[in-house]
């Protein structure tokens, strides 16, 4: 599924949210739609410690989105961080063990450091969409030791608003990435 509300005719380029909006990302990908049983998967992955949820939605976006990947020539995968203290509560980062996982199994190297979370958001489920822009004002930085490469591709478990994709990946243009591409689990149907 392409990035945005699904698209109806298979002819078209982009989806609804990405003809309304400019974003810094180049495309995306989604596994599936945000909705049961997927929400719920996506749930115990994210709270409940089902880590090795991990390899299973890896395998699926190896199989699904390889040959995407490989046409776009991604260079490196970036996780989207999690703020330490969201980390040391949860105990890890998901979009970093889905990360791993993919880049292990396309053999595409992994940086986990090339972005970092600046300071502690509220959840953006429980924002609108402007309040999840203003939310995320300042959340991120890129770390001044990255070596910027020409094609690299984030992963999180959602998109739903595509808020904070965009803030990345225009933070990541600015350090000189040439192509920003996003890959998660599932899609939101917008706000």
């Amino acid at each position: 599924m392409k990035c945005g509300k699904p698209i109806k005719d298979e002819e078209q380029e982009y989806c609804y949210d990405c003809r309304r909006h400019a974003y810094a990302y180049d495309q995306g990908r989604s596994l599936w739609r945000h909705v049961p049983p997927v929400t719920q998967a996506i749930y115990q992955f994210k709270f409940h410690n089902r880590r090795y949820y991990a390899e299973i939605f890896a395998e699926e976006m190896a199989r699904r989105y390889e040959l995407w990947i490989r046409n776009r020539k991604i260079e490196e995968i970036l996780p989207v961080p999690l703020h330490a203290s969201k980390r040391r509560s949860r105990g890890y980062n998901q979009a970093e063990l889905l990360a791993d996982c993919l880049g292990k199994k396309l053999e595409i190297s992994v940086n986990k450091r090339a972005v970092f979370r600046i300071r502690n958001t509220r959840p953006q489920r429980l924002l609108d969409g402007g309040e999840r822009i203003q939310n995320l004002q300042g959340a991120f930085g890129v770390s001044k030791s990255w070596k910027a490469v020409g094609s690299v591709l984030l992963i999180d478990d959602i998109y739903t608003t595509g808020s904070t994709i965009h803030r990345i990946s225009r933070l990541l243009k600015k350090a000189g990435a040439q192509k920003v591409y996003f890959l998660t689990i599932s899609i939101g149907q917008g706000l």
